[in-house]
């Protein structure tokens, strides 16, 4: 009885201990990373996934859904997180802040299952918890919590948390159901992100350690079907990659290059988990001039641990298992397969750390565990280091609040950075300083000359400084990059219609909508360059497809309506005019137009109603809307009303023939 009650209490213990362990998980993660409620999207990424995405910012629709399966939009194919920003914009708008709640609620789930799972296969709770607090609070997983279009992040690790779990209750009760919920569990999480290929591997190491499976042939067996979905996420991802242009050539990242930069990359990131300073959302690849010296040492560094890890095979396990989760996971992103320019990324720590953060939290315990003194130490340092780690993260985020500090922030901490020159050319370009967003621009180029995105936008600010010649030479540049983005063809088309190469404008268009057939604004952009060469006709079919596309576009359904009411079809006009009105209400124009029409149309009331309206948003400066409100009003028999609109027209012009006319005829009804 008394060893029953015993055993009671230690469990009401031990669930205690979990349920405060946990609550000082979701406490400490809201307190410091509360403070992205107040952030803003960063034009890094955040406006190819969110801002300027119509597929995401239209919510979850049938459409939407569509697209996110079958789309290779940003060089990757991840349905699942498409669907999370699809459902974030149903939700909460294009609000930033909660946008970043969501990825903070994910980070602290993904927390929560990493602490239960290694509970659940070790027992040792407070190891585990150290484990789940390193991960939660450590400053290099800020870009992945922090950075909205990071979402396939924590999406993707929430989903390799929940088949890990499972993972778990299927070795202790091998059932079908259990072994299919993995297997369904597995194919979201590479539906979010492809990174987690691995998980196959890491199951393996788990069968060991903690684990304890006996290695039989069945044991490798059952891995199959997850290493078929690996594989088949693999062949997706790659042609995804292609097809966007992300993957690096030979010639660009020759062979002995990419390996010398992985082995620096791997010893780079093991420096930055005990040492996380100069932290940088892009880390410039350093291609021919990588140090052959710190390759070499980071190789030593790597045989030495790895040597240590598998002499302890046997007395130490979580060495080699924590080491070779450290190694494997980081294998699809350790630029072996260079995609992007990057020679490594912050991000791509926030799994592969798991695997080091186990080493320390079993290793250094069991290595101090003869000294009473030692084991006193552990329990200074523990919180002393979470106080420190908490404190690194809450500055770390603070870098990713706005463009401004993001990109200023880069480049102090990486010199020479294209990327942080080229961001801070559009901070500036966004608050109107085109000179000084092109110097930027420029320099940015001067240091990787075949940055494509940087060319495109220096065209934009050279287009509208009015440096037609050398705006059309950059979008040409941009285009030379072999980026698959067709705004760069779009913005060149622009640019050629307003050198007036009709021709080679329509092309670009043409272009720009092979590559991306539901774009909008090419869309927008042809028919305009159509209608001002007369073919009226085709303008309208364009017109009509761009609002198709983007029923939200105000200003091809005002073009759309003006062009209609060209060709003599009022009423399909007028329908138009209204739906631009109803997405921009406070457009004077749009008023005008459409009073005029339905004037025409014998809507008289309706029709000074929309004059009035624009005479409330923009003053008349030629006269011509007081005198066409003049029309209308002298139509309703409200002569003095009418007769002061006139006036006014002659008081803004007194050459206006038609209003001095129009007060003449009412001044007998006067």
């Amino acid at each position: 009885m008394i060893s029953d009650n015993k055993r009671h209490i230690q469990l009401f213990f031990n669930i205690s201990q979990y349920r405060w362990v946990c609550f000082f998980i979701v406490i400490s993660v809201l307190a410091v990373y509360g403070q992205v409620r107040n952030h803003q999207f960063i034009d890094y990424d955040d406006n190819v996934y969110i801002v300027e995405n119509d597929c995401v910012r239209k919510g979850l629709t049938p459409e939407t859904i569509r697209w996110a399966f079958t789309t290779v939009h940003a060089s990757n194919w991840h349905p699942l997180t498409w669907l999370s920003h699809q459902a974030d914009a149903q939700i909460y708008g294009m609000n930033p802040g909660l946008h970043h709640i969501t990825a903070m609620l994910f980070h602290i789930a993904n927390t929560i299952l990493l602490f239960s799972v290694l509970t659940r296969m070790t027992g040792a709770l407070w190891r585990s918890a150290f484990v789940a607090a390193l991960f939660a609070l450590h400053p290099l997983h800020v870009e992945s919590v922090a950075w909205v279009s990071e979402r396939k992040d924590v999406l993707s690790t929430f989903f390799w948390m929940l088949t890990l779990r499972a993972y778990v209750s299927y070795t202790k009760h091998s059932v079908t159901a259990r072994y299919i919920l993995i297997l369904f569990l597995f194919a979201l999480g590479l539906m979010a992100k492809p990174m987690v290929i691995t998980l196959p591997f890491i199951l393996l190491l788990l069968d060991y350690w903690p684990l304890k499976r006996e290695m039989t042939s069945s044991i490798f067996y059952e891995k199959l079907p997850m290493i078929g979905l690996s594989l088949i996420s693999a062949a997706v991802t790659i042609f995804a990659q292609q097809h966007g242009g992300a993957i690096n050539s030979l010639e660009t990242y020759p062979v002995y290059i990419r390996i010398m930069n992985a082995l620096i990359s791997y010893a780079g990131y093991m420096k930055k988990m005990f040492y996380p300073v100069g932290l940088s959302g892009f880390y410039p690849h350093p291609g021919n001039s990588v140090s052959l010296l710190c390759a070499s040492g980071a190789f030593l560094l790597f045989g030495v641990i790895s040597a240590v890890a598998i002499w302890r095979i046997k007395a130490q396990p979580y060495l080699t298992v924590g080491w070779l989760w450290y190694i494997g996971t980081l294998i699809p992103v350790i630029g072996l397969v260079q995609v992007g320019n990057q020679a490594m990324a912050d991000r791509y720590t926030y799994i592969p750390l798991i695997g080091l953060f186990v080493m320390i939290a079993w290793g250094i315990p069991d290595f101090l565990s003869q000294s009473r003194y030692m084991k006193a130490g552990i329990l200074i340092a523990v919180p002393i280091i979470i106080f420190m780690l908490t404190a690194a993260t809450w500055k770390q985020i603070r870098y990713w609040r706005d463009n401004f500090t993001f990109f200023t922030r880069m480049l102090e901490v990486t010199p020479n950075n294209y990327m942080a020159l080229h961001g801070l050319g559009l901070v500036l370009a966004n608050q109107g300083k085109l000179t000084e967003a092109i110097a930027y621009y420029r320099e940015s180029l001067s240091i990787e000359p075949g940055y494509g995105i940087a060319h495109n936008n220096l065209g934009l600010a050279l287009l509208e400084q009015g440096h037609i010649k050398d705006a059309i030479a950059h979008f040409e540049q941009a285009i030379r990059s072999k980026l698959d983005n067709s705004k760069f063809h779009n913005n060149l088309g622009v640019a050629l219609a307003k050198e007036g190469r009709t021709a080679e404008a329509v092309d670009s268009f043409r272009e720009a909508l092979r590559m991306k057939p539901d774009y909008a604004g090419a869309y927008y952009n042809l028919a305009n360059t159509l209608k001002s060469h007369g073919k009226m006709t085709e303008a309208i079919l364009y017109f009509q497809k761009a609002v198709s596309v983007n029923p939200d576009f105000a200003n091809a359904h005002y073009n759309l309506a003006t062009t209609l009411a060209a060709q003599g079809n009022t009423r399909e006009a007028i329908i138009h005019f209204l739906k631009a009105l109803e997405i921009t209400p406070d457009d004077a124009d749009a008023h005008i137009q459409l009073g005029i029409l339905l004037m025409q149309q014998g809507f008289i009331k309706e029709a000074a109603a929309h004059f009035l309206k624009s005479l409330e948003i923009r003053p008349d400066t030629t006269g011509t809307v007081h005198n066409n409100l003049g029309v209308a009003l002298s139509h309703e028999g409200k002569i003095k009303e009418a007769s002061l609109h006139f006036q006014k027209a002659l008081q803004i012009n007194p050459d206006n023939a038609e209003a001095r006319n129009n007060l003449e005829k009412i001044k007998p009804f006067r």
